[in-house]
């Protein structure tokens, strides 16, 4: 499912400015080289525990694939959105497991 582009409302009364909108776009990273943290977090969630993969860089597109597959895989809920993918539990050391399995073999579990 392609994405449509959102048109902006923008006016500039230089006459010979461009709109460079390519600047926006991330690439992402090949899985070996993306630096993860895996760390259990309750701030903020009313005592319920998430497991939080944070350093992801690249699309959005691709941090919500690679959070589905996460998601799937542990059969929990969760989302994925500004560079973060919660998954809903304490599912930690599942989740490091299954993104070293996937090719992230710079994921490392953080905090205690």
């Amino acid at each position: 499912m392609a994405k449509k582009k959102k048109k902006l409302n923008f006016y500039s009364t230089d006459p010979d400015f461009v709109w460079d909108d390519d600047n926006d776009v991330e690439e992402t990273l090949n899985p070996n080289q993306q630096k993860l943290r895996v760390q259990l977090d309750r701030k903020q969630r009313k005592g319920k525990d998430v497991t939080l993969v944070t350093g992801f860089v690249g699309t959005d597109d691709d941090l919500k694939d690679l959070g589905k597959t996460l998601k799937s895989k542990c059969g929990v809920g969760g989302s994925a959105k500004n560079g973060e993918i919660i998954v809903q539990g304490n599912n930690v050391l599942k989740v490091v497991e299954l993104l070293k399995g996937l090719g992230y073999s710079n994921t490392k579990k953080s905090g205690g």
